[in-house]
């Protein structure tokens, strides 16, 4: 699997490509800016495979504009390029009203953006989801906003299993999300870390929006 991450924009956003280099599927986690430094980041991965790459999903683990600003310019080069593969936007429903804001949300900080497109599919709590051999589940986790979302990824290797979850701004290494934004909660938010992350094997790697992976079990001992 090729997890590289892509830091984008003036808040420096972890935008993440997975690819599945048995099938060339990829999917692209919170594409929030510098789009055409995410469309680099692909054609590179496309370099090192042997078939072609096609991005099977745009997903968010929320809708603030750091993690969305970037979504219309991406689908729209990849639906020029990828034949009948257009990735699909998925988001968690709670989250529709700050996604449908993005314009407001830029205007607020100074940013400019068009109007998002539509959200194909809303995520649900533990919905399963496949991008080639790469499996992962939604983890809903509200706190930072109504539809935080983590993505939990198991891996199988030659090397063994491994467990890694996408925590979005739910949890950081040594902290946790914001929650003086709009639909912020911060019972919600440690109820939510508490109860779907904390709750994870220790060796699970934690790769949150912003700033340094970490693992549960450090999380767990220090934050």
């Amino acid at each position: 699997m090729i997890d590289e991450t892509i830091v984008v924009g003036a808040f420096q956003c972890n935008c993440r490509l997975l690819v599945c280099e048995e099938t060339g599927e990829a999917a692209l986690i919170d594409p929030g800016d510098e789009p055409r430094k995410i469309l680099g980041a692909i054609e590179r991965a496309q370099a090192n495979l042997d078939k072609p790459l096609s991005v099977k999903y745009l997903l968010h683990t929320h809708a603030h504009l750091d993690h969305i600003g970037a979504t219309r310019n991406v689908r729209e080069a990849l639906a020029d390029t990828q034949g009948e593969v257009i990735p699909q936007i998925f988001l968690h429903q709670g989250d529709e009203p700050l996604y449908r804001a993005l314009k407001q949300q830029g205007q607020m900080l100074g940013f400019r953006y068009d109007d998002p497109l539509p959200v194909d599919q809303y995520f649900e709590d533990e919905q399963d989801l496949s991008v080639g051999r790469i499996r992962m589940s939604i983890l809903h986790t509200p706190g930072h906003s109504p539809g935080s979302c983590c993505l939990r990824l198991h891996e199988d290797s030659e090397a063994g299993s491994t467990e890694s979850v996408y925590s979005g701004d739910t949890l950081f290494q040594f902290s946790v999300g914001r929650t003086d934004l709009m639909g912020g909660d911060m019972g919600a938010l440690i109820r939510s870390i508490k109860g779907r992350l904390l709750t994870l094997d220790d060796d699970t790697r934690v790769c949150p929006g912003h700033g340094p992976e970490t693992k549960i079990g450090l999380e767990k001992r220090v934050n």
